[in-house]
């Protein structure tokens, strides 16, 4: 008689075939940013306080000056962000330098005025010690000096070079306005701006071209398809700097989206390993599918399967529960529409300004006062709506090994949400390290987060669907608050990520719910997951 084979559920199949995919897709992910690299070197310095990174295709050659590119970020970007261009000048001849205005990426010194024009003389200066230091350098071209901007980064250069007529040619991208240029300065200016940005900031290029059409070289061009963000990242935008640098050699062929591809594939990675590590680290949450007996091997804590699944809000086993009202329709509509809304008018008005992080001090605020606001309607607006508070919950008494169990799984997730969304950040997109204040700033606007997080898990009541509803209204209102003034101009532009983040929550709370954890688990490394960003990448002010 034949010994029976062994049988691995369909479930722990699944987990160990999505392991093995985000082992390849993070494979990938690694090698498609090392070959971004190839050809390259990169040096990191700091002078007068501003971090920098010199790009250069080989090592210098003796006797052979080569044009420099100096390359200025915009608001709430860093060196990192603009890293695809300064391969694409390298890869043309040129010797590209990024760097750090204040209060962003790796720089820790504080933007005064961030957003405003009380800032230009900071950010002139920044910009004065890259230029110096370029100059400096024995392989580079005095005379060849190139000037590119993104956004604020754009009005900077465009202003350095009214100024520096020594300035070979500026590139400014996204120029948000013209009205400082006097007709023919800067003399060799080059304007790029997207199809699908601000109808402002094509106003603004085609006033600057019209300005000194008469007197110097000007062009503006309009890259179909692309906004504030992406034209970064078109393949038309890296042609046409490439094709303005003086005496610029070589045909490399542009890759602007070669580090943004590997930083997806790790999104990507990360986003599904979420499930086998949960699975890893977790009890499966009853279903009733399976059979009524503990399985072999169990643990002696672990809490033992149920014939039917616990319904939403009651206590999860292992773990702490969240009495969870179940809202639906119009009621959980209201208090989404209610909470939001009324968060975007208090936030207006809080001290968030002395918080010194540029634009974040509104969203932290915006996520607090509606985090409040989501847990006190579930406990008091029930009523109002005709629905009834469920009933409390049978207390779980967890034993030792489950109460460590669930201590290491949220430690671990936790952790696991911060390399998620840093890693892939900073390598493929922008800085997302902590530097300065940002280290103390960090966990509170992850707190802000958390209850926002926790107050959407409450109402929502472990339904997908009225979580995504309540996510689809807080980026609505948001959206709408900076349309009438409420909030800092800014945050519309970053709406887009902030939504995506959310969304990325809410699937991660999706897995979890599976599993026999506390409630508020997704809550808890959710917060790591949005809040990480927002404290890693909005200026320090």
């Amino acid at each position: 008689m034949s010994a029976p084979s062994p049988h691995r559920p369909p479930r722990t199949r699944t987990a160990v075939l999505l392991a093995v995919l985000a082992a390849v897709a993070a494979g990938l992910g690694t090698l498609v940013l090392v070959r971004a690299d190839a050809g390259l070197t990169a040096r990191q310095v700091t002078v007068g306080g501003v971090p920098m990174t010199e790009v250069r295709a080989g090592p210098p050659t003796p006797g052979v000056r080569r044009p420099g590119v100096v390359i200025a970020h915009g608001f709430a970007g860093s060196a990192q962000l603009m890293r695809p261009i300064a391969d694409t000048v390298a890869r043309r001849g040129a010797v590209a330098l990024l760097f750090d205005f204040a209060g962003h990426g790796a720089n820790p010194a504080r933007l005064p005025g961030a957003g405003s024009n009380t800032s230009a003389a900071t950010l002139d200066a920044d910009l004065d010690a890259a230029v110096g230091y370029l100059r400096s350098r024995p392989d580079v071209d005095a005379d060849g000096i190139v000037l590119v901007g993104h956004s604020m980064g754009a009005g900077a250069v465009t202003r350095y070079a009214t100024g520096h007529p020594e300035i070979a040619r500026t590139v400014a991208i996204s120029l948000p306005e013209a009205g400082e240029l006097p007709p023919g300065r800067p003399t060799e200016l080059l304007l790029i701006v997207g199809g699908a940005e601000f109808p402002a900031f094509r106003r603004a290029a085609d006033d600057a071209a019209r300005r000194g059409a008469s007197t110097g070289r000007r062009s503006a061009v309009v890259v179909p398809g692309v906004e504030h963000i992406s034209v970064l990242f078109a393949a038309r935008t890296h042609r046409e700097i490439a094709d303005w640098l003086p005496g610029g050699e070589g045909t490399a062929r542009p890759r602007p989206i070669a580090r943004l591809a590997g930083a997806a594939l790790l999104v990507f990675a990360f986003g599904i390993g979420v499930v086998p590590l949960a699975a890893l680290l977790l009890p499966r949450r009853a279903t009733g599918r399976g059979p009524t007996g503990p399985p072999s091997g169990r643990e002696p804590d672990a809490p033992a399967p149920t014939d039917s699944p616990a319904p939403p809000g009651s206590p999860a086993p292992g773990g702490t529960a969240l009495s969870g009202v179940p809202f639906g329709g119009l009621p959980l509509f209201g208090l989404a529409v209610l909470a939001v809304g009324v968060g975007a008018a208090v936030a207006a008005v809080l001290p968030t300004a002395r918080l010194p992080l540029a634009v974040g001090g509104y969203v932290a605020g915006f996520l607090l006062v509606t985090g409040v606001l989501l847990v006190a309607g579930q406990r008091w607006l029930p009523g109002w709506f005709g629905v009834s508070q469920p009933p409390p919950g049978t207390p779980v008494s967890a034993g030792r090994r489950a109460t460590a169990r669930t201590a290491v799984a949220t430690l671990a997730l936790t952790g696991y949400a911060v390399l998620a969304v840093a890693l892939p950040i900073h390598l493929g997109l922008t800085s997302a390290l902590p530097v300065g204040a940002r280290w103390w700033l960090l966990p509170l606007v992850a707190g802000a987060c958390l209850l926002f997080l926790l107050g959407v898990e409450l109402v929502a009541a472990g339904r997908t669907g009225r979580h995504l509803l309540v996510v689809a209204v807080t980026v609505v209102v948001l959206t709408a608050s900076t349309l009438v003034g409420l909030a800092p101009g800014f945050v519309v532009l970053v709406v887009p990520l902030f939504a995506l983040l959310l969304g990325w929550q809410a699937a991660w709370a999706t897995v979890l719910r599976r599993y026999a954890g506390p409630r508020w688990l997704p809550a808890v490394s959710g917060a790591a997951l949005v809040g990480w960003p927002i404290a890693t990448t909005l200026p320090l002010s």
